[in-house]
């Protein structure tokens, strides 16, 4: 992959104490995406009534096979209390946190 970097990003409305919601996502849902293969960071952000999750890997497949578990995590946890809008995928350009950077295409 040369240095790439991907991203999952969802959106997704809620009810409740968006949080609380956090507070169960971090518990559940992370300790499963940290397990997996290329899994680099996580990140919920609350938006316009909206939760934003975000994470990174080093791979497309990688941030697909996330999507998947994820999706099935958030149905048998929080199905009454999140709907995912939309799920987006990319390649991360810049990332200070990652390290990625558009200087010759290298991490940094």
């Amino acid at each position: 992959m040369g240095g790439r970097m991907h991203a999952r990003l969802a959106r997704y409305t809620f009810s409740g104490d968006a949080h609380e919601i956090a507070r169960k996502a971090e518990e559940g849902a992370l300790p499963i995406l940290k397990s997996m293969p290329g899994f680099k960071a996580y990140s919920i952000i609350e938006s316009d009534d909206e939760i934003l999750s975000f994470s990174g890997w080093d791979s497309a497949e990688q941030a697909d096979a996330a999507n998947i578990a994820v999706a099935d995590w958030v149905a048998e946890n929080l199905s009454g209390d999140v709907q995912l809008v939309e799920s987006r995928f990319g390649e991360i350009l810049v990332s200070t946190t990652l390290g990625v950077s558009t200087a010759a295409g290298a991490r940094v």
